[in-house]
C-alpha cells in the first residue's frame, strides 16, 4: 500500500506536469503566439485553453489585442507654400497578425520607435502637400490622409493604425513672433489707414456744412435786404402819402423824432439860436422858446 500511494502520487504529479507545460491559456485581451526551438509556428488569436508541446519543443509568446497609445514627438514641416510650422500628433493602433508582428519588431517598444518614425515620416508627406491655411482649415481631412499613409506603412508590421489625431499645428517660436510682430503692424496700418479716412470724411463733412452755411447765411442776409428794402419802401411810401395828405403834420412828425434824438438825455449839448426853424413846435404863444 505505501508503494501504491507513492506511485499514485508520482503519476498525478507527472499529469500535474504535463498539464502545466503542454497547456496555456489564452485571455480575450491578448493574442498568443507558439514557438518551435524560439521560431514562430502558430498563432492562437481564439481565447481559452489550448495545448501544445512542452518547452523547449515549444513556447508561447503573448501580445496584447487591445487599442495602445502612440505619442508622437513634434515635428517641424515644410508646407507647400514654403511656410514652416511644428505639427504634434499622437495615433491608437493595435496588434492584427502576431505572426508577423514578432517576425518584424518582436515586442510593443520597438514597435512604438518605429511607429513613431513612420507617423513623422506620414505628417511631413501629407503635410508637405498642402499650403499653410489647409492645415488650419482642412484639419479632419489631413487626419484621415495621414492615417492612411501611417496605416500603409504599419501594415507590414501586422499593426492596425485606428485612427490619427493633430493636437497643434503651430509657426515655431521665431516665426511665431514675427508673425505677431506682423500681424501688429498691419493693424496698426490698418488703424491709420481708418483714421486717415475718418479725417478725409470729416474734412469733406465740414467743407459741406461750411459751404450750407455761407449759401444759408447769405440767402437769409440776400431776402432779409430784400424785406428790409420793400419795408423801406413802404415806410417812405407811407411817409410820402402822409407829407402828401397833411404836410404839416409830417413836419411836426420829423420835427419831434429830431427833438427826440438831440434832446436825449445824457451830457451832450446843443448851442442854436432860439429863432431857428428847429424850435419852430417848441414855441409859446407869446412866440417865446420853452427851451430857455
Amino acid at each position: 500500500m505505501k508503494y501504491l500511494g507513492r506511485i499514485i502520487l508520482g503519476v498525478v504529479a507527472v499529469v500535474l506536469l504535463i498539464v502545466v507545460t503542454c497547456t496555456f491559456v489564452v485571455d480575450q485581451r491578448q493574442h498568443a503566439l507558439v514557438l518551435a526551438f524560439g521560431k514562430p509556428k502558430e498563432a492562437v488569436p481564439e481565447a481559452g485553453l489550448h495545448f501544445k508541446l512542452p518547452p523547449p519543443f515549444n513556447n508561447v509568446e503573448y501580445f496584447d489585442k487591445r487599442i495602445l497609445p502612440l505619442e508622437g514627438r513634434p515635428s517641424e514641416v515644410l508646407a507647400k507654400d514654403q511656410r514652416r510650422l511644428v505639427v504634434d500628433a499622437f495615433a491608437r493602433w493595435r496588434i492584427t497578425d502576431p505572426l508577423k508582428f514578432y517576425q518584424t519588431v518582436r515586442d510593443e517598444g520597438l514597435a512604438r520607435q518605429r511607429l513613431a518614425a513612420l507617423l513623422d515620416a506620414s505628417i511631413k508627406r501629407v503635410v508637405g502637400d498642402v499650403v499653410f491655411d489647409d492645415v488650419l482649415k482642412k484639419r479632419a481631412e489631413l487626419m484621415v490622409d495621414i492615417t492612411a499613409a501611417l496605416d500603409e506603412g504599419a501594415e507590414a508590421f501586422g499593426i492596425d493604425i485606428v485612427d490619427v489625431r493633430i493636437r497643434s499645428a503651430d509657426l515655431p517660436e521665431q516665426n511665431l513672433q514675427a508673425t505677431y510682430q506682423r500681424m501688429q503692424t498691419e493693424r496698426q496700418r490698418e488703424a491709420a489707414d481708418f483714421r486717415a479716412r475718418g479725417e478725409e470724411a470729416k474734412q469733406i463733412k465740414q467743407a459741406e456744412a461750411d459751404r450750407r452755411a455761407v449759401e444759408l447765411t447769405s440767402e437769409a442776409r440776400r431776402e432779409s435786404d430784400i424785406i428790409k428794402g420793400e419795408a423801406d419802401a413802404m415806410a417812405a411810401k407811407t411817409f410820402a402819402d402822409a407829407f402828401g395828405k397833411d404836410p404839416e403834420f409830417y413836419n411836426f412828425y420829423r420835427s419831434l423824432i429830431a427833438y427826440e434824438k438831440a434832446l436825449d438825455g445824457g451830457n451832450s449839448s446843443i448851442v442854436m439860436s432860439p429863432n431857428s426853424d428847429f424850435f419852430e413846435y417848441l414855441k409859446n404863444e407869446n412866440g417865446a422858446s420853452s427851451t430857455q
